[in-house]
C-alpha cells in the first residue's frame, strides 16, 4: 500500500492510543535553526548560530522543571562547531534528544531556486527533498553522534512524498503538522482539516504523527474550522471576534500567545480528552533581536515566565512531561 501524503488527514480509525498509565503528558521542542530577518526574503548563506551558547542556560532551566527538550536541528546548526560543543553531553545522559528540521533553503543540496515557495521542503522534487533530508540526517548521526527518531518540517512545509522520506531513514515521528492553520497562500500546506490528537499516518503504524497542539477557544470555537477561511478573507474579523471572546486560535508556544492564554488552550485540550500536548519554540527566541518574539531582555524575561507558569499549571492539571523515548515506548502499535 502506497504512503498516504502527509497533507490529508488521516482516518478516524487511525487515532493513536498510549498504554494505560501514560495519563496526560506535554513534549517541548525548539526549532533549533540558524538567526535570519523573518522579515526579508531567504538566503542560503551567511546565518550565524551564536545563540547556541544560551542552550545552556535553558537547558537548565528545563531541567530545573523535569523537562527533557527536543532540539530540532537543522544544518547551519548541526555543521557548526558550537552544535557539536553544546548537544552531546546532553543527549549522553538523557537530559535531551535531537531530533530532525530541514531548512531547504540553506541545506545541501541547493539545485533550487530560493524562493517563499521552495522554503517549504515538500514542494521540491521528491528526489531533491530525499537528498537534503539525507545529508541533514548524516551531519546529525556524524556530528552528533545521535539517530534521530522525530522530524518536523521548517515552515512546517511537508509535501506528498515526505512520509516515505522520513520512512525510508528510520524516522519514527513526525510533528509538522500544525492544526488550524493554512499556509497556502504562500504555498505551503493546509491543516485545517487536520486533527489536534496523535494519529497514525499509515495503516502499518510506522510513522507517528504529533501535532502541535492549537486550540479554538469561545463561544464559536466548535465552528473554528468553518470560520477560518472567513478571517482569512476579512483579517479585522479575527481580531474582532478574539477581542469579544466568540473565538481565538491559540497555539501552545511562548512566543506570540500569553501564559493566560496558554492556560485556556490547555483546560480545552485536556476537557476534550487529548493525551499528548507539544509545546514549541524557535531556538533563536533564547537571545534577544533574533525573532520577533523576543525584541529585548523583558521579553525574554516574559518567555521563561510563561514557561514556568504553563508548566506550573500542568502540574495542577496532573499533566507530566515526556520525551521522545518514552513516547515510542508507550504507544500502543
Amino acid at each position: 500500500m502506497s504512503d498516504r501524503s502527509l497533507l490529508d488527514p488521516p482516518p478516524p480509525g487511525l487515532r493513536a492510543r498510549f498504554k494505560p498509565g501514560f495519563d496526560r503528558r506535554a513534549l517541548l521542542t525548539i526549532d533549533t535553526e540558524e538567526e535570519f530577518d523573518w522579515s526579508k526574503p531567504f538566503t542560503p548563506s551567511g546565518h550565524k548560530v551564536d545563540h547556541l551558547m544560551r542552550i545552556g542556560k535553558f537547558q537548565e532551566f528545563c531541567e530545573g522543571m523535569g523537562v527533557v527538550p527536543v532540539y530540532l536541528v537543522d544544518w547551519p546548526v548541526v555543521s557548526s562547531d558550537l552544535a557539536k560543543e553544546v548537544f552531546p553531553p546532553l543527549v549522553a545522559n538523557g537530559r535531551a534528544e535531537i531530533g530532525v528540521q530541514l531548512h531547504p533553503w540553506v541545506n545541501p543540496p541547493q539545485r533550487e531556486t530560493v524562493n517563499a515557495r521552495n522554503s517549504y521542503a515538500g514542494n521540491l522534487p521528491p528526489d531533491l527533498e530525499r537528498e537534503k533530508f539525507d545529508n541533514l540526517v548524516d551531519a546529525i548521526e556524524q556530528n552528533l553522534g545521535v539517530s534521530p527518531l522525530i522530524y518536523r518540517a521548517g515552515r512546517y512545509g511537508v509535501g506528498s512524498e515526505t512520509a516515505a522520506i522520513l520512512k525510508g531513514r528510520g524516522i519514527a515521528i513526525d510533528t509538522s503538522v500544525r492544526p488550524h492553520h493554512d499556509y497556502s497562500d504562500d504555498g505551503g500546506p493546509d491543516f485545517t482539516r487536520h486533527p489536534d490528537y496523535p494519529y497514525w499516518t499509515d495503516e502499518q503504524r510506522n510513522l507517528l504523527e504529533i501535532p502541535l497542539t492549537t486550540c479554538y477557544w469561545g463561544m464559536l470555537r466548535k465552528q473554528g474550522a468553518m470560520l477560518q477561511p472567513l478571517i482569512r478573507k476579512f483579517p479585522g474579523l479575527g481580531g474582532a471576534l478574539a477581542k469579544t471572546g466568540m473565538l481565538e486560535r491559540i497555539p501552545l508556544t511562548p512566543e506570540g500567545t500569553t501564559s493566560e492564554e496558554a492556560i485556556r488552550c490547555i483546560d480545552i485540550a485536556l476537557d476534550d480528552g487529548f493525551e499528548l500536548l507539544v509545546i514549541s519554540l524557535h531556538s533563536p527566541s533564547l537571545v534577544p533581536g533574533h525573532t520577533p518574539y523576543v525584541r529585548c531582555e523583558d521579553d525574554l524575561d516574559a518567555l521563561y515566565g510563561w514557561m514556568r507558569a504553563v508548566y506550573g499549571y500542568f502540574s495542577l492539571r496532573g499533566v507530566k512531561p515526556t520525551s521522545v523515548g518514552e513516547i515510542m515506548h508507550q504507544v500502543e502499535v
